[in-house]
């Protein structure tokens, strides 16, 4: 079946990185004669306006039996926060819709957790190669208190996590390590910056109708695959095809067995530590009394106390 290629390009993901792909995927395109439209993102949240435009008007869903000689395929070019956007966007139409992802953000932990290849060509050689579409799990989130709901493609964070991202975010020195593709590098400049002041705190975890609490929560992450961070591999055995959470916490303790958890993290030993705790369920419930700063795909959805459920919902990507 031929198709036809709806872009839209964040130009501005991993500082140009985004502009730079694009140029070169759309050459491809043209050499192997494809169909193609390009919308580019002009201010944060187009790429809503334009991706609920195009499910409105152009795109349909895919199925065994298609009547459409051409089918629309619509394709992402941008980082997690850029797909985050894309798929919450989706989420009042058909879950059968697919979604084509080209990563070229400074984590592509999405990415890195469903097997896409995390340099562009490549994964655009990756996707054209791609005969159906494959079923992916997300995580759903329902907030109580701020009445807020939404879908995350990577992981769901309080507390350090969040912290980090949201210090990540606004560092200055984040989009000039971009331009040398070491975005990643931007995440460690934080995590020194933040293990210094972020306290502990309490929190409630409802799961398999079991009420844990802790007292000195650090780091709280809600998670469907392995990374996070720009390629941390904070749940090693998550799996982005199974309808299961992982959920991760770590407890405050002094700097130096911070330091060591970290050490123990990079080298994939850290579920072994007695502060590292990991459950897995199709359902959590997370209660935070003291504000934290939340995030979900590294996007910041504010400083605040939390009563957060997860689950999975089941969302259609080609690659």
């Amino acid at each position: 079946m031929k198709k036809h290629f709806y872009l839209v390009i964040n130009g501005n993901a991993g500082g140009g990185t985004g502009r730079k792909a694009a140029g070169k995927i759309i050459k491809q395109l043209q050499v192997a004669n494809i169909d193609y439209t390009t919308f580019y993102t002009d201010y944060a949240g187009h790429e809503t306006e334009i991706v609920q435009k195009l499910a409105q008007e152009t795109l349909i869903p895919w199925g065994e039996e298609l009547a459409e000689e051409i089918f629309p395929l619509l394709v992402v070019l941008g980082g997690d926060g850029t797909l985050h956007s894309v798929i919450n966007a989706l989420q009042g139409f058909d879950s059968k819709l697919p979604i084509g992802y080209i990563p070229c953000g400074s984590g592509n932990d999405f990415a890195r957790g469903v097997g896409i290849d995390r340099q562009a060509e490549k994964a655009f050689v990756q996707l054209l190669k791609a005969e159906s579409p494959q079923e992916i799990q997300v995580i759903t989130y329902v907030e109580s208190v701020h009445d807020e709901a939404g879908l995350a493609v990577n992981n769901i964070g309080i507390g350090l996590d969040a912290a980090i991202v949201n210090a990540a975010n606004t560092s200055a020195s984040k989009n000039t390590l971009n331009k040398f593709n070491m975005g990643s590098l931007s995440y460690i400049f934080s995590i020194l910056k933040v293990l210094f002041t972020q306290k502990g705190f309490p929190i409630m975890v409802e799961m398999n109708g079991k009420n844990l609490e802790f007292d000195r929560a650090f780091l709280c992450t809600v998670t469907n695959h392995p990374y996070f961070g720009g390629g941390v591999p904070i749940a090693p055995v998550a799996d982005p095809r199974k309808p299961v959470l992982d959920f991760v916490l770590v407890e405050r303790v002094n700097i130096f067995k911070i330091f060591w958890l970290i050490i123990l993290l990079l080298q994939k030993k850290h579920m072994n530590s007695k502060y590292f705790h990991h459950f897995q369920s199709s359902k959590f419930r997370i209660v935070s009394t003291i504000p934290q700063y939340v995030h979900a795909d590294g996007e910041i959805l504010g400083k605040k106390s939390t009563d957060i459920s997860f689950g999975t919902q089941t969302r259609t990507f080609w690659f």
